[in-house]
């Protein structure tokens, strides 16, 4: 992504406390002692969730960013043109983001997600608009009879999709290996599922949830999913009053702070080596800091750059995003967001209009955010084609854009929005601790029986942090479990996932 200079003014330097920016004057080229419990590299949301819970715990925690500004991949900055905040990508939270949601809890920043409880999504069919809604039927039913009444399919697609939903209710992480080493498409058609159940469902949640073709989804990623979200009835989204930044780095750098941690940002680090007592963190320019314990908290191609032994990381190929802000002359959607389903020609999948989402923005003309999502198909695009092709795609929904004049427009380039979910990356997933004595690692493509995003980044954070714990003897239950399927769903799990 173009990393714009106007990103300072809502998650740069100067918005540290003062005491931060103090504390994280170093001088180069020399050994300096931290005087910090924990080290954590990278200050994305697995790096913040885990040192705020440390600080929480009585830690001094240092934390090292390479970047100017926090938030890794769920941050946001100021639109130079408009003067409004615009994210890397718009995010969807969603009620089962037990961990995430809890780090809202302790940041204070909870009340700043809109949630949208009465209906999970609405989806442009050949027949308009339709939402899909939880009805009062117990899971994994809940959604059954929407989905026939939107679906182009009858009957018989919708009892060829019952053993793979079956499967999906019976997972559990014993069964991952097994799964995982084949592909989405390849279970579902080994299940008999139905060519147009496929086109219509699962082609689209792959996409829109493991941000891959259904061809390239490992199937033991997608099963897990299909759990959860066919497993709980009361399961809705919400969307980011304000921008994502706003939601924690503010509140997290106050809360290292106010327990004696520091924040540095511009601080790469090169290599980190075993020495007495702990680890040497060596950074780009040759300064070296000593640290008894380290969480790694970066993305795999950094950790196979800084940690060379150990992890295997050439398995985790980068899934890119673009995502495109459209900034119209006149207001254009009823809905906050919708989705398109899949098509082989399709660019975006969903779309927000922040102007109903943002309390700041309401009245305006609409200002329109979208995915497109694995976007190898889109890069051979000019910003001005995607720019043009999104429009059209916005006019499927919202008609009245053909008409509208685009007064901004924001392409960003995502080089990962998450790694692949390919077959065999499950069991490839690295565990928190990684083998070397006081080391361990954070991520949300670290295991955390989690697909990627931002609920598994902030668990791994938290399960970082009570590894961390548990070495020093003061052992503490921080991350939440993903919780039980409801009613028949939960009836019908695994014993181990019952219990």
């Amino acid at each position: 992504m173009r990393a714009p200079p106007w990103a300072r003014s809502l998650c740069g330097p100067d918005r540290l406390s003062a005491r931060t920016r103090h504390t994280s004057c170093f001088a180069l080229g020399v050994r300096t002692e931290t005087r910090a419990d924990v080290t954590i590299v990278g200050g994305g949301l697995a790096g913040l969730s885990c040192a705020v819970a440390l600080g929480d715990a009585g830690l001094r925690v240092f934390v090292l960013e390479a970047s100017d500004c926090l938030g890794g991949r769920a941050r946001s900055w100021t639109h130079a043109p408009s003067g409004d905040v615009v994210d890397i990508g718009p995010h969807v939270v969603h009620s089962e983001y037990r961990n995430f949601l809890g780090l809202l809890d302790r940041l204070g920043t909870r009340e700043a997600i809109a949630w949208q409880p009465r209906k999970l999504i609405t989806l442009l069919t050949e027949r308009g608009p339709r939402s899909l809604c939880h009805r009062a039927l117990p899971p994994p039913l809940s959604l059954l009879p929407d989905m026939l009444r939107i679906a182009d399919f009858g009957w018989r697609d919708a009892f060829s999709n019952l053993r793979p939903s079956w499967r999906a209710l019976r997972f559990d992480e014993a069964q991952g290996p097994v799964l995982d080493a084949m592909s989405g498409l390849d279970f579902l058609r080994g299940c008999g599922t139905s060519e147009r159940m496929i086109d219509w469902f699962w082609r689209f949640a792959a996409m829109v949830v493991m941000n891959v073709p259904l061809e390239r989804c490992s199937a033991a990623a997608l099963l897990r999913v299909h759990s959860q979200l066919i497993g709980h009835r009361g399961l809705h989204f919400g969307f980011p009053r304000v921008g994502l930044s706003a939601l924690y780095v503010p509140q997290a750098t106050r809360a290292i702070a106010a327990a004696g941690g520091t924040v540095r940002l511009n601080t790469r680090v090169a290599r980190l080596d075993r020495a007495e007592g702990g680890h040497r963190i060596v950074l780009d320019g040759g300064e070296e800091l000593l640290s008894p314990y380290a969480v790694l908290a970066v993305p795999p191609a950094e950790l196979g750059r800084v940690l060379r032994d150990g992890v295997n990381t050439r398995a985790f190929e980068p899934s890119p995003y673009k995502s495109v802000y459209l900034w119209f002359d006149r207001p254009l959607a009823v809905e906050r967001f919708w989705a398109l389903l899949w098509s082989p020609e399709r660019l975006n999948y969903d779309f927000y209009d922040l102007t109903r989402i943002r309390p700041e923005l309401a009245g305006r003309p609409a200002l329109i955010a979208s995915n497109i999502i694995y976007s190898h198909r889109a890069a051979c695009f000019s910003d001005e084609e995607i720019v043009r092709r999104t429009c059209a795609e916005i006019a499927l929904f919202a008609p009245q854009a053909m008409h509208a004049r685009v007064l901004h427009a924001d392409v960003h380039d995502i080089p990962m929005a998450i790694p692949c979910p390919l077959p065999g990356t499950e069991s490839k997933r690295p565990p928190t601790r990684c083998g070397t004595p006081r080391l361990f690692l954070a991520g949300d493509w670290t295991r955390t029986q989690l697909p990627c995003s931002m609920e598994s980044a902030v668990r791994s954070g938290l399960l970082a942090a009570e590894a961390v714990l548990e070495d020093l003897g003061r052992p503490q239950r921080l991350a939440a479990a993903p919780r039980p399927n409801d009613g028949l769903a939960g009836w019908v799990a695994p014993r181990a996932r019952r219990a």
